[in-house]
């Protein structure tokens, strides 16, 4: 008999067992997450009855295989890691590299011998982070400060959208949770879903994750107009001849690249629930200027897009928005419109247009993005009502999630709470101080430094994210604080809770993560920690430009992108991973 099967057996025959503990041992959880509750943001009980889930569409990659009885590690990092195939400099091909281990950390709990035979599954979950779905073409993307800061543009951002999509088929694929085979209950992702802020990106991040025909061009319908055939040597011309800068550096040509990349691509939509959490790319315009000046919206959806900025002046301008000396943007509107002369015509386009905090929940509350469910992915009415971002949700029948909106209104990519949200949280974790507790947001606490007041809250003061540890620290509920915006994998203990901050799926390594949360049964607790990339091949074919072939390519050129971190993936420490901690 199997181990699952065991724990179950053991479970329904003793009378002592908590509800919770049965729950998990049974696979029962997965109905109580499944079903999708959420809770008011000023209430610690539930908003409504459980919203239905709807029946999945009938596609042959959106149905998950039977969860296993056994631990497993095909389709992670456990297993094989995408790696350079040869070569220590130049554009260098990637193919199947060694796995990574499992590292288990005792940083704040001594692990016991034997907890493998008597843990019990509690929950088990994937988090998507920045994946950052952007709109190449958009006209207020700041391309041309990429001497500055890599961020500003990437040679692979073209293929964000079937990049996406291929992570979604990864987590259909999977078997359950690798480290006890349990199911998994939903997938969450913690901001910068979007990249600028555009309608056009909210409605490609709510087909990706539920399902539906994308097509990510703007714009002229019939081709491409960005920075990629502006025949400027800063970028990466792909079907041009043109020597640039990155051709210098080994990148090749391919032919029908820009094409293909704003060609319709379908996604299944996960098979999995998921909800959401907001990040600054998403609530932003640029991920860091303040919204409400029409100038920007204006900008948006117009036919102007600025393509190149002398160096120096590049330079001043991000110098300035990193120390947070332009949060309303007022420096960045005067270059543009400095620089009007200069700009590239380009087709107008409303879908551009950025969306505001009740948009962004509107669109999410559309039973046309309900996909698995539940209905919002953790937004409710009461969300929409209060035009509030943040919300707590049922993960398993004793395990709560919480969902902090951590961008800050008034400008800036650093976050930080209000002091509504703040006593929030505080008065959700008191309801519930005899549950555990997962938090989730898009910001890190060593990211939370931004105090810019709320322009529509003007007298409400902001709290970083020592305050956050504090409170957290408090509550020994809290189990973890699972963030991204770094880019980086890092997990870093917080005295009786661990924080988990996992890399984008923008930048290389491309990864997202499944965390289990189980019962040594021996008064500690582990969460589990595995990596997994996305579902295409590590090895590319420049011929290839079908979807899958361009998800590849996606990766492979993250890898080689000028300015890449080499250390975005962390240590071994912060990659797969067994952290133990104290029972409360």
């Amino acid at each position: 008999m199997s181990r699952i099967r065991s724990v179950a057996t053991a479970a329904a025959a003793a009378t002592s067992v908590n509800r919770r503990t049965l729950l998990a041992a049974t696979g029962a959880v997965s109905l109580s997450a499944g079903i999708g509750y959420a809770l008011r943001p000023g209430s610690a009980e539930a908003a409504a009855a459980p919203a239905a889930v709807p029946t999945a569409v009938s596609v042959s990659s959106r149905e998950a295989p039977p969860a296993p009885l056994a631990p497993y590690e095909a389709g992670t990092t456990l297993s094989t890691v995408a790696a350079p195939r040869s070569g220590a400099s130049g554009y260098r091909r990637l193919g199947d590299g060694p796995a990574w281990e499992r590292v288990v950390r005792s940083d704040l709990a001594a692990p016991r011998s034997g907890r493998t035979e008597r843990r019990t599954a509690l929950a088990a979950f994937v988090q998507f982070t920045d994946l950052h779905l952007v709109d190449v073409q958009h006209p207020l993307r700041y391309e041309y400060l990429r001497a500055s800061t890599a961020s500003a543009w990437r040679p692979q951002e073209a293929l964000s959208v079937a990049g996406a999509i291929s992570l979604v088929e990864r987590v259909n694929a999977l078997r359950g949770a690798p480290a006890t085979g349990s199911p998994l209950h939903f997938v969450m992702t913690t901001g910068d879903n979007t990249d600028n802020n555009a309608r056009s990106e909210l409605e490609w991040f709510l087909k990706t994750m539920s399902g539906g025909r994308i097509t990510p061009n703007t714009g002229d319908p019939r081709r491409y107009e960005g920075v990629q055939n502006s025949g400027l040597k800063l970028y990466w011309q792909p079907d041009d001849a043109l020597r640039d800068a990155d051709k210098q550096l080994g990148f090749p040509r391919v032919d029908g690249f820009l094409e293909a990349a704003i060609r319709e691509v379908r996604s299944p939509g996960l098979n999995l629930p998921w909800y959401s959490t907001v990040g600054n790319h998403d609530s932003l315009p640029g991920g860091c200027y303040a919204p409400g000046d029409s100038f920007f919206a204006d900008f948006a959806v117009g036919g102007r897009k600025l393509m190149s900025l002398p160096e120096a002046q590049g330079a001043a301008l991000w110098k300035n928005v990193k120390q947070g000396g332009d949060p309303k943007g007022a420096v960045f509107k005067e270059v543009l419109k400095s620089e009007a002369r200069r700009m590239r015509s380009v087709t107008p386009d409303e879908s551009r247009a950025p969306f505001t905090p009740a948009e962004y929940l509107k669109a999410h509350l559309d039973p046309a993005h309900t996909g698995p469910g539940p209905v919002g992915h953790g937004y409710t009415a009461a969300n929409l009502a209060s035009v509030t971002q943040y919300y707590s949700f049922r993960i398993a029948d004793d395990v709560l999630g919480i969902s902090l909106d951590t961008t800050d209104p008034g400008g800036h990519y650093e976050g930080s709470l209000g002091t509504a949200q703040l006593k929030w949280l505080e008065r959700t974790l008191k309801a519930h101080k005899d549950e555990y507790v997962i938090v989730f947001s898009h910001h890190t606490s060593k990211t939370m430094r931004n105090l810019n007041r709320d322009p529509a809250r003007a007298g409400e003061a902001r709290h970083g994210g020592d305050e956050v540890l504090a409170l957290l620290g408090r509550h020994r509920g809290v189990l973890a604080w699972v963030n991204g915006h770094s880019h980086k994998n890092k997990i870093t203990p917080h005295g009786t809770f661990w924080e988990i901050s996992t890399a984008s799926h923008i930048d290389f390594p491309q990864l997202a993560r499944v965390i289990e949360l189980v019962d040594n049964n021996d008064g500690t607790i582990s969460l589990f920690t595995t990596l997994i990339e996305s579902a295409a091949p590590h090895a590319t074919d420049f011929a290839d430009l079908s979807q899958t072939g361009l998800a590849a390519l996606y990766r492979e050129l993250s890898f080689n992108a000028p300015g890449r971190r080499d250390t975005l993936s962390g240590t071994a420490g912060d990659r797969n991973t067994e952290l133990v901690l104290k029972k409360a």
